[in-house]
Order: C-alpha cells, then sequence, then structure tokens
C-alpha cells in the first residue's frame, strides 16, 4: 500500500518534468549542476534530535521557459510578474532524528520519537532580474514537491547503527520505538528577493536576501519568514548556499566557469508550526510523540567559496526547542559542495 501510493505520487510528479530533456535542448550548453550535501551535529558536539541529513541534487541551466507540460505554473509559482528564466532540480535525501538519550532502550515518553524520513524532491525555481538599476530587487520563486516514507523503510535505523559502529560511538538502542511506516507528501513555496546594497565593480559586494514561505503535507506544515545578509569578493550571483529541508535553501547551482570568490552570510528565520510529523508522530496510526511548540527559530551564520566550477558551503545552525520539555537549543553544521557539469 505504502509503495503504491509513493508510485503514484511519483507519477504524477514526473509527467510535469518528463519534457525536462525536450526542454534543455533549448540550452546551447551545459549540464547543470551537481549538489553533495551532509548535516550533522556531532561538528557542533552534541548527538541528539535532528542529528544527521544527507541529500543530493541535480539543478538544471537556466532557461527561458516552463516545461511545455506544465503552462498552468507560471501564474501558480509567481502570479504577480510573469516571466524571468526557469530550472529544474531533482534530489534524494534522508533525514534521522533521535531523542538525547540514545542509550536508553525503553521508550522516553517526554523527549521525541526516533524517525527517519526518506524522500525525492522535485524543485521548480523561477528567477528575475528585472533591472540593473540600484533600486530593484531580483527574485526567486520555488515551488517543491517532496514524495518520500516514514518509518522503518526509511533504513534510517540502519544507517544511524552503521555509522555509529564504524565510528565507535554511543550505540543508538531506541529505534524499536520509532514512527511507523508512512507515506509523506509535502508541497512548499517560497519567495526570496535579493537586493545588492553596495557593489564594487563585482568585486567587493554587499546583498541582503529576505524571504517567506509555506509548507503543507502530512510531514510538515509550517509558514515562514526571514533573511539573511552576505558580504563578499566576486560573489556569485545566486541566492544563498543549499540546506536541507525545513532550512531556507538556495538553488545549489553554480553557474561560473573560471571565477574564485567568496562571501560570509548571516541569517535568521522564524516558522510558525502547524504540524511535524516527527513531534506529532504518526497521522493513521498510533506512536509516540511530544508537545510541540508553536514557535521555532533558526539562526545561522557561515561561509562560501568559489573555485570556477566548484562551490563549497558550511553553515553552523542553532534552532531553538521544538517540543515542550526540551532541555536546550539545538545546532549542527551543514557542509554543501556544488559543481557545475
Amino acid at each position: 500500500m505504502v509503495r503504491s501510493v509513493l508510485i503514484a505520487g511519483f507519477t504524477a510528479w514526473l509527467g510535469v518534468f518528463s519534457t525536462t530533456g525536450a526542454w534543455a535542448k533549448e540550452q546551447e550548453s551545459g549540464s547543470g549542476s551537481f549538489t553533495i550535501q551532509f548535516e550533522n551535529d556531532r561538528i557542533a558536539n552534541t548527538d541528539r534530535h535532528y542529528t544527521h541529513g544527507t541529500r543530493l541534487s541535480w539543478t538544471s541551466e537556466q532557461y527561458n521557459q516552463p516545461p511545455e507540460r506544465a503552462n498552468w505554473l507560471p501564474d501558480l509559482i509567481n502570479p504577480f510578474a510573469p516571466g524571468g528564466s526557469w530550472r529544474t532540480a531533482i534530489s534524494v535525501g534522508q533525514n534521522i532524528y533521535t531523542p538525547e538519550n540514545i542509550a536508553e532502550t525503553a521508550l522516553i515518553p517526554n523527549d521525541r520519537p526516533y524517525a527517519g524520513w526518506l524522500y525525492a524532491g522535485f524543485s521548480l525555481f523561477n528567477e528575475k532580474r528585472p533591472s540593473t538599476l540600484s533600486n530593484k530587487w531580483d527574485s526567486l520563486n520555488t515551488l517543491e514537491l517532496d514524495i518520500g516514507i516514514v518509518g522503518p523503510q526509511s533504513y534510517a535505523e540502519d544507517v544511524q547503527k552503521m555509522v555509529h559502529q564504524h565510528i565507535n560511538v554511543t550505540r543508538p538502542n531506541g529505534w524499536g520505538h520509532q514512527l511507523k511506516n508512512e507515506p509523506g507528501l509535502g508541497l512548499l513555496y517560497e519567495w526570496k528577493l535579493r537586493k545588492r546594497i553596495s557593489d564594487n565593480n563585482h568585486e567587493l559586494s554587499l546583498d541582503l536576501l529576505p524571504h517567506a514561505g509555506l509548507s503543507v503535507g502530512n510531514i510538515d506544515t509550517h509558514a515562514r519568514f526571514g533573511g539573511m545578509i552576505r558580504a563578499g569578493y566576486n560573489m556569485p550571483d545566486d541566492f544563498g548556499p543549499p540546506l536541507i529541508r525545513p532550512n531556507v535553501s538556495g538553488p545549489g547551482y553554480v553557474d561560473s566557469l573560471d571565477e574564485i570568490g567568496f562571501y560570509v552570510f548571516a541569517g535568521a528565520e522564524q516558522r510558525l508550526i502547524g504540524r511535524n510529523i516527527f513531534l506529532d508522530g504518526n497521522t493513521f496510526a498510533h506512536s509516540h510523540s511530544v508537545n510541540k511548540k508553536r514557535f521555532v527559530r533558526d539562526l545561522q551564520i557561515g561561509t562560501a567559496i568559489l573555485l570556477g566550477r566548484m562551490m563549497i558551503s558550511y553553515s553552523y545552525v542553532l534552532r531553538t526547542k521544538e517540543f515542550k520539555g526540551q532541555l536546550q537549543p539545538d545546532k549542527f553544521g551543514a557542509f554543501s559542495l556544488s559543481f557545475n557539469l
């Protein structure tokens, strides 16, 4: 049953993306960008809650038209200012969540459940650069559909036990209490702006990137708003580094072929949480759950380095308490490596 639901969802969304090959013929060169992402709390010297995330993605080159089978998408993704350029992206990933005391075998009722999330994501990006005038804002609209599974079939238990055995750290013993198998579906829309505050011939520059968004689905339902400020030398003309959802994320493309540059950044985001399956528990079955907090804030700092066809980024994220009874905020590090194919 679970696999049938996932296959049906994949088939429906792939109908939109199946014209990507024909669409790509309009682009004379380039095969897009590939991104490897790795997030882990041990980088921040902890081992709890959102403990690990891995994501692999491919983002297309830039095109002038959306896919032929998705003529309705421009009005949905950007109803205020149609036009601009387009990119598609496909990704696969896995997130792992645990309580703080992973050595305990018994259920820990006042800490979050064990859970894993294995998914594939399909994204459509619409980018607009109305003018090079300093009083204009560039914009990026993102529509993303994630389809996957929560529970034992996410294989989070297998991955964590294998890794912990390999690096000789505490064995996680409470996976027998993890969330049950449940197909997951999530649709996210995000609107991000970019304003170049200062620019010295594109060498030394400073920009501001406010954003807002909405996510709906049985996995994660929330509203968000926040912003980021960046400063750097030969700063890549993108919309920030890629991060794993629910973090705010850039598209993960590299357009430069020979430039060298870098930037440092700091950002904050506030989320109003409607549903979080990793705290609320299974939707259709009884499972362990905790009382979530409605407001969660992320603070992040980091740097990104552009080396020709490749960009490397590191982010340090501090996340406020997500559920009642949580003893302290969470923190984790995030690496990404993107390269133009």
